[in-house]
């Protein structure tokens, strides 16, 4: 299996999450950029990218909860489009990433983590979940077939 890459933007972060040949995701690195500096953290994705030999993505996509498409969730769209422009033969698969976030702060809490520990890696945390959901959603698929 090749690895996967799961990211999950902030306006202030890049959580980095990556799977092994398993299959497995493991967060990688906490990214901070400047609030706003998407080029930043774009450039930092793309350094990433190119380290570990990634074709795959999984990008948080963070939907209203109703489900509508907000201003964050176009950020992700915009994050996904400027990837492509650097490496058109990436595959960028947008992950609903509604409650990610609540479930990697119960996933550190069990963990007994402190409040300045689990700030630190909220986001890589995310990040794992959101790409722990598209890989169990790859594997349905494959399964279905």
């Amino acid at each position: 299996m090749n690895k996967v890459l799961g990211f999950d933007l902030g306006t202030k972060t890049l959580g980095i999450a990556k799977s092994d040949v398993m299959g497995i995701a493991h967060g990688y690195e906490e990214f901070r950029f400047l609030e706003g500096a998407y080029k930043q953290a774009l450039n930092h994705a793309k350094e990433v990218i190119d380290k570990e030999g990634i074709k795959e993505i999984a990008l948080g996509y963070p939907l209203n909860m109703d489900g509508s498409v907000g201003e964050r969730a176009r950020s992700a769209e915009r994050f996904k489009a400027s990837l492509l422009a650097l490496d058109p033969s990436l595959k960028i698969t947008l992950v609903d990433e509604r409650l990610t976030t609540v479930m990697a702060t119960r996933r550190l809490l069990e963990a007994d983590l402190s409040r300045a520990k689990r700030h630190k890696v909220i986001d890589q945390a995310a990040a794992t979940v959101i790409l722990e959901t598209y890989l169990s959603s790859k594997e349905n698929q494959d399964g279905d077939q």
